[in-house]
């Protein structure tokens, strides 16, 4: 007996099957030339997150029209479309909606120039610099060939459109909200995001893909005078230099060599002369890990360092330490990635690679986890192929615009194709096809 067999209840399909589920794809994928347009809509119109109203509105017309069953406003504005066609087992595809504040400089004829006032009402550019907006009409078209191709299937398709995940809130915020008491809780739970490869491409692997995340806003307290009298004055300014350096310490004298611990401070501030000094220091840290366990050593280490430099500094009060975002690790586990590695190398032969953990983050397997489910998370390339074996032949790869930069431009095509069949091969081999 294989080792697939032993391990997963989901069965291994042979070859006819796989041939089978090739012919659906083929003959029920719709015409990409309307999500083409689609996709430079969302693009040009980008919602930031907790505001993705436009975006979840296209959406929910666009299921309806394929006869789901569509809920709305699940953790804000999530949708979820639900597709029962029979007995047999539940899939539930994630896609995200949300965009980011950055000032896109793509020159893109469908280049977004949005403002939108953010959560503290400042006003931002708003650009979708993450593929948010082709993981959305990625998954809309997938509906569209799961629908056209319900003859050729059994079983109860999900399609959950998330807000807010940006700041790694969204998918609690749907699970909070009663997600599974609308929607049937799903047999195994599968995502995927863009990636800066060469489009067509896909990157598929086992074990830790994203790390956990854990982010802050610290305030250390001191007391401000003039900037030639620091004997009476508690510099809070040279308590959060001590804070800095030795926060370095907890992953290189903490953490085993060869594991992943990550710990950095993104801001500072404090004071606005020269000749001030303030009464506190403002600063966000992040810790960043593939294991739970290091990563609960990390957060730990935080909170020990920053408190014993406050003490040794003298400081006023103890610091304000708020936790503003959190997300587990994403681990792929080997049963199910079995399977539909099988599944890819079959379809995509080539253009399958093994994929690379990363330090990135995401709540995706909060869906999973919180019904104690499956799942699984791949990446799909994006970058034109000529664009790219230029680049891999002169060795410039990694100087690509990639995700969260101003010039972040996917290719829409082979890009949203390969995405399309990606999600849609892999829905047919969890229903059994």
């Amino acid at each position: 007996m294989s080792r697939a067999r032993r391990l997963t209840p989901f069965h291994v399909v042979n070859s006819p099957a796989i041939d089978k589920k090739t012919s659906i794809i083929a003959e029920c994928r719709p015409r990409l030339e309307l999500y083409d347009n689609i996709y430079r809509d969302i693009h040009q119109n980008p919602d930031l997150s907790l505001q993705e109203a436009r975006t979840a509105d296209i959406v929910a017309k666009h299921l309806s029209n394929l006869d789901f069953d569509v809920q709305q406003h699940i953790g804000g504005c999530g949708i979820v479309g639900v597709l029962q066609n029979g007995p047999g087992k539940t899939v539930l595809l994630r896609a995200d909606m949300d965009a980011l504040p950055i000032s896109e400089d793509t020159n893109l004829p469908y280049a977004s120039s949005k403002k939108a006032q953010n959560a503290e009402g400042k006003e931002v550019s708003v650009m979708h610099a993450c593929g948010h907006d082709m993981h959305t009409t990625v998954l809309m078209a997938t509906a569209q060939l799961l629908h056209s191709a319900r003859s050729r299937w059994n079983g109860t398709l999900i399609c959950l459109f998330q807000p807010n995940e940006e700041t790694a809130c969204g998918a609690q915020a749907m699970v909070d909200d009663g997600l599974y008491k609308k929607v049937p809780v799903p047999d195994i739970v599968l995502g995927q995001h863009i990636m800066t490869i060469k489009a067509g491409s896909i990157a598929l692997r086992s074990g830790p893909i994203l790390a956990g995340v854990d982010s802050f806003d610290i305030r250390i307290f001191g007391k401000g005078g003039h900037s030639a009298r620091p004997d009476i004055c508690v510099d809070p300014i040279v308590t959060a230099g001590h804070i800095l350096t030795r926060l370095q310490t907890i992953v290189s004298r903490e953490v085993k060599p060869g594991e992943l611990g990550v710990i950095s401070c993104g801001s500072i501030h404090g004071g606005s002369a020269a000749n001030i000094i303030p009464d506190h220091v403002d600063m966000k840290i992040t810790a960043r890990a593939y294991s739970t366990q290091i990563q609960e050593r990390l957060l730990k280490g935080i909170e020990r360092v920053i408190k014993a430099e406050c003490t040794a500094s003298g400081a006023t009060q103890e610091p304000s330490i708020k936790s503003i975002m959190h997300a587990p690790p994403t681990i792929n586990a080997e049963a199910p990635y079995l399977v539909l590695n099988e599944s890819f190398q079959r379809y995509f032969h080539g253009d399958l690679c093994k994929g690379e953990a990363k330090g990135a983050s995401e709540d995706f397997s909060i869906l999973a986890t919180s019904c104690n489910r499956p799942y699984l998370f791949w990446n799909f390339g994006c970058v034109d192929p000529e664009q790219w074996a230029e680049a891999d032949r002169i060795g410039t790869t990694a100087q690509i615009p990639g995700p969260h930069t101003a010039r972040f431009a996917p290719a829409i095509q082979p890009t949203m194709r390969t995405a399309v069949d990606s999600f849609s091969l892999a829905a047919l081999t969890f229903l059994g096809v």
